[in-house]
């Protein structure tokens, strides 16, 4: 087993069901690059987070992408799930296409840790040329085999990564 990152040592040993956003506009995909978290140098996902307990899925990605990216999206439609396991970690992600409704990119932060605990290093706005320049274990699966930004419009509804 790889060595996980002390900050991200809350998340481990335990299910997290998380909520994520697929925000493609101008030939680019919205992008968080996180600190390194287990077996790469960095980790660049989608946005979005962990639901909480009461909590719909669209508000929780809602809030998630005001949380991370000073947005305010619209949830357009359900797109995939995808199953993350690779001990210690294991999380079942629900991913949405949104569209932008108001604020601007910023690089925000997870409320729920510390200053010190950030895994958040930069939002940002990524052309396919730039993510496919990345090295796989740095990039989320669900970006790991493109072609086009179109490809994450058209997943199959559930695959598993991670094992």
């Amino acid at each position: 087993m790889t060595e996980l990152n002390p900050k991200a040592a809350g998340y481990s040993e335990k299910l997290r069901v998380r909520v994520c956003g697929i925000c493609i506009k101008d030939d680019k995909l919205l992008l968080i690059k996180h600190d390194h978290t287990i077996g790469n140098k960095a980790f660049w996902a989608p946005p979005g987070g962990g639901l909480s307990y009461g909590e719909t899925m669209k508000d929780c990605l809602k809030r998630e992408m005001l949380e991370e990216t000073g947005l305010h999206v619209e949830i357009n439609r359900f797109l995939f799930v995808n199953e993350f396991m690779q001990q210690p970690l294991h999380a079942v992600e629900f991913f949405f296409e949104v569209s932008i409704t108001d604020g601007e990119l910023l690089t925000g932060s997870d409320p729920e840790v510390t200053r010190e605990q950030q895994l958040i290093q930069k939002a940002q706005w990524l052309p396919i040329k730039e993510i496919l320049a990345i090295p796989l274990p740095d990039k989320h699966r669900v970006l790991q085999y493109l072609i086009s930004l179109d490809d994450l419009l058209g997943q199959d509804h559930y695959f598993i990564s991670g094992k």
